[in-house]
């Protein structure tokens, strides 16, 4: 395993900054508010050719521990453990303060190896605060600019003695599985949780990890950035272990009620999300039943063209759960009927029921939503289509339909070429479409199809 680096300071440093400059990209979110992050955030970072893997975390806050700032510290805390090296970032603008100092003592009674880390020295502004942190008893600062890239290399020389040696071994050790395992099956399953803020998203990844791994409480929309956790999941029926990516997104209310920038920045975030996964799990609240809202973020799912499936969250204390259940399966199947039939599953994340079905029935998703349809088999069903149901002739001019291919998958992708099919009603295609995945086996993914007619070359253009 690559080695483990965790950020800690106090709110407003410039850790996600600094996440961000790590791994290339601006993946965690940042504002000038202090407290956006919330939950731990890994990713992997590189410095001259140096691999790790660098966790962000929570602002460390001196707050009761029932308080959501308390909750969000002891997530921090519990970061720390395995980790190889910490980052301890400090304003080097604002200078040392009380909290500073809180930090640093806390730090010191740990077994991890600290480098201080002085933030946002660009200029002058910071050469005052560099000094001072020489007094947190933590050895010679690191001075940088996580904004502007300044001080990386020299972050690399404080990093390369701690976790230089573990680094080079494990990237050895990824070149040895590579080379021996040139016809991996696909990767981990990259599974989302979206849905309305309070559905219990956070609190289902905890219970599927057997971990307070995210942070959680009463008040809705604590998760503010989409996270993801590697995750390895025994199928209780076949005792095969399969890799899994869970990613836990923050909750998607009605656009007219996201008003403030820091919950736009994060709805973006979940939607970033949703592009990256390959199953969508929409979690719903049993206590509150499906709702508008519900079926929008189910269409922009679809419209990202990832396979979709619906799980009814806090099972144990449905009322009516039989007819809940039923109808949720109708108005799914009335709102979404372009994919009539996906699966929808009972669980509960406070006691576990469930959720082994919700997991093999995801894994059965991406089975279908990857497959590829053999050119006899596309053939068979093309003839019998047109046959059972010819294309129309609008105007008395005749539609030729001559063939289809597949011209990909995730999500299945196919092209039908012929003439003047730029004529085709949207009721033909649809009637292909729902075809294609009654009869092909692509009943609960979107499909998409293309018609393309070759060009007239008398048309003008």
């Amino acid at each position: 395993m690559k080695p483990q680096v965790i950020i800690i300071g106090r709110p407003n440093v410039g850790k996600s900054t600094l996440f961000n400059r790590l791994v290339g990209k601006r993946i965690a979110l940042v504002d000038d508010q202090p407290g956006v992050t919330r939950d731990r955030r890994m990713g992997d970072a590189e410095i001259a050719g140096m691999e790790f893997t660098i966790v962000d975390t929570a602002g460390w806050e001196d707050e009761d521990a029932a308080t959501l700032p308390g909750r969000m510290r002891a997530q921090t805390e519990i970061s720390l453990a395995g980790a190889d090296a910490a980052l301890f970032v400090v304003d080097a603008r604002a200078g040392v303060t009380p909290l500073d100092e809180e930090i640093a003592r806390w730090l010191r009674q740990q077994d991890v190896p600290v480098v201080l880390v002085a933030n946002k020295v660009e200029g002058r502004a910071g050469e005052g605060g560099v000094i001072e942190c020489y007094a947190l008893g933590l050895g010679e600062p690191v001075a940088i600019s996580a904004e502007h890239g300044e001080g990386v290399a020299d972050l690399f020389s404080a990093l390369w003695p701690i976790i230089g040696a573990k680094s080079e071994a494990a990237e050895e050790a990824v070149d040895v599985a590579e080379s021996d395992d040139e016809d991996a099956p696909q990767g981990p399953l990259k599974l989302a949780i979206v849905g309305r803020p309070n559905a219990g998203k956070s609190t289902l990844i905890n219970r599927l990890l057997g971990e307070d791994r995210l942070l959680t409480g009463p008040e809705a929309g604590i998760t503010r950035d989409s996270i993801a956790v590697d995750w390895t999941w025994t199928d209780p029926k076949t005792g095969e272990e399969r890799e899994i990516r869970l990613i836990d997104t923050a909750g998607m209310r009605k656009k007219r009620n996201v008003v403030e920038k820091l919950e736009k920045l994060s709805v973006a975030d979940a939607r970033r999300a949703i592009d990256f996964a390959e199953v969508v799990v929409l979690l719903l609240d049993a206590t509150q039943g499906l709702e508008h809202q519900d079926l929008k973020i189910a269409n922009l799912v679809l419209e990202e063209g990832r396979a979709l499936m619906v799980a009814i969250n806090k099972w144990d204390v449905a009322a009516d759960a039989s007819a809940l259940f039923n109808g949720i399966r109708g108005a799914l199947d009335e709102g979404l009927a372009q994919v009539r039939g996906l699966p929808l599953v009972a669980v509960s994340a406070k006691t576990g029921k469930g959720l082994d079905t919700m997991l093999s029935a995801a894994f059965d998703l991406r089975d279908t939503w990857s497959k590829r349809v053999s050119t006899a088999a596309l053939n068979r069903w093309f003839d019998d289509a047109l046959t059972a149901n010819p294309p129309p002739a609008p105007g008395g001019k005749r539609i030729k339909m001559r063939y289809i291919t597949q011209a990909g998958t995730r999500p299945p992708r196919f092209v039908i070429f012929g003439t003047r099919l730029d004529m085709v009603p949207k009721s033909y295609e649809r009637y292909l479409v729902n075809s294609i995945r009654a009869n092909l086996g692509f009943d609960a993914v979107p499909v998409r199809v293309t018609l393309k007619s070759p060009k007239n070359p008398f048309a003008k253009d």
